[in-house]
This record gives structure tokens, sequence and C-alpha cells, in this order.
């Protein structure tokens, strides 16, 4: 048996549209780490929040979270953490944003929000994780992961070419859901993360089965042997990836489909 890394993205991709595991998914990673196989979530979601699905599977799981800033092994340790530089943070935390968009700020260790959000926490009902508010005025820029700002497409996407006028050769810029941007240090994403990983593995890219469905999940994607896309993927992602192959629903368990399609009852 050759073993593989299998890496996935998670909302929109191994999970429902109720942002849960289905429990086919779960049957499924389960058989293939009993396989030999490594597994690997790779979001923009924190680490303590991806720990919860991770814990319902009950088998090793290696996560890259936050878009790539943190990388824990299997058993919690953590590997890499690449922060923005804190002048850096401090200036996207004091640029002027509409009332509505919401500033979040991801550490190693908590989610800070700059107001109340209640809508956002319904993404993470299964896993009981939730945000802190802070106000941002207090706030030193120091260890953060992720710059995150919520709201009105049109709104976010002015303030992404501000950031980008300003600072863009010093970080890294992507989206999520076209609500979301995401601001990490310059070169800091799921594909490196996924490098790191695959490296601490002894595995060549060629061994390496990636699932994704956003902007986000670019780099990722690229690097894999083997680059899946979602059916409901941004249309742009297929275009980023040209050698990925397109695959079913994420509310249909195409990840898991498409696993048992390539390993079946074999190693």
């Amino acid at each position: 048996m050759t073993p593989r890394l299998i890496v996935s993205d998670l909302d929109g991709t191994l999970l429902g549209a109720d942002h849960d595991l289905h429990p086919t998914t779960v049957d499924t990673l389960r058989a293939l780490a009993g396989q030999g196989h490594h597994l690997a979530f790779a979001s923009g979601r924190h680490f303590r929040d991806m720990q919860r699905f991770r814990e319902r599977l009950g088998v090793p799981v290696h996560v890259i979270s936050t878009n790539g800033a943190y990388l824990h092994d299997s058993e919690d340790r953590l590997v890499s953490a690449r922060h923005l530089e804190a002048s850096l943070a401090r200036a996207l935390i004091a640029l002027p944003r509409p009332p509505e968009v919401r500033l979040n700020l991801y550490h190693e260790h908590e989610w800070l929000i700059d107001a109340e959000a209640p809508g956002l926490l319904a993404l993470h009902a299964h896993t009981g994780f939730g945000y802190r508010v802070a106000d941002p005025a207090e706030l030193d820029g120091e260890g953060v992961g992720k710059v995150l700002y919520i709201g009105d497409p049109g709104e976010v996407r002015r303030l992404a070419a501000t950031i980008r006028a300003r600072h863009g050769e010093r970080l890294h810029l992507t989206w999520s859901m076209a609500t979301s941007l995401e601001i990490m240090a310059e070169g800091v994403n799921k594909g490196t993360a996924l490098a790191a990983l695959l490296e601490r593995l002894g595995l060549g890219s060629e061994a390496c089965l990636a699932f994704g469905d956003n902007l986000n999940d670019t780099e990722m994607l690229a690097l894999a042997g083997e680059a899946h896309i979602m059916a409901n993927a941004h249309p742009e992602l297929a275009g980023r990836v040209p050698g990925a192959e397109c695959i079913g629903h994420h509310d249909d368990q195409a990840v898991a489909a498409r696993l048992l399609e390539r390993f079946g009852g074999r190693g």
C-alpha cells in the first residue's frame, strides 16, 4: 500500500450545507486512515474550531488552519506559525471601514471581533467555537495570524483595493466567500503550509490528493498531484487550477464519493 496524504478544505467542500460532517464522510475518512493514509484539514477556520471535527472522526488528522498561518500535527502540536508584522496588523485594524463591515482577528488561541455579529456564529454551531468582542483601539497587532473583513461584497472589495495599493507586496490577500476578505502575511497560504506538511511526512506532491471550492484553496490545489474542485466552486477557481478534476456538490458528499471511487477497498 502506498500511503497518500488526503487534504480537504471544510466549508463548501468536506462539510455539507449544514456546515457539518455527514456520516458517510466520517466513515470514509476513518476507513482511509485505517488503511494507512494520512489525513489533513485545511481551512480558513481557527484551529480550535477545526479540532472539533477531528475529534468527531477519532483518527489522526493534521490541521492547516487560518489559511496556512498555523500548522498542527495529528497530536495537536504546533509545527509552524506565521504572523503578520505587528505594524501591518495595526494598520489594518486602523483602516477606516463602513460600520457594517466586521473586523476579525485570528490569534493562535482565539478569534476577536470588533462588534457582536450573531449571524457569524451559525457557521460554527456544530463546534461551539465563538468570538470575543474586543475594542480595536486596544489591540496591539501582535501575534495575528489573519485579519478578516466580513461584509457587503462591494465594500469589502473596495477595502481590498486600498490594502493592495498600500501594502500588497507584504501581504497575502484571498477570499473564502464574496463577503470575506482574508489577509495573512506575505507567502502564507494553504499551499505553503501543505508543502511543509508533505516534507514533514516525507511525501512528494504527487502523493497528495486535495479538495477545495474557493479562491483560498488555489495554491493548495495547484501543489497537489491530484486536485479536485467541487461542482459548487467559485467560478474562477477552475481557471486558476486548470489540471484539477471537477467532482460533485459538497452537499452530496462528493469528496467521500470520489475517495471511495479512487481507493475502494484498496490501500
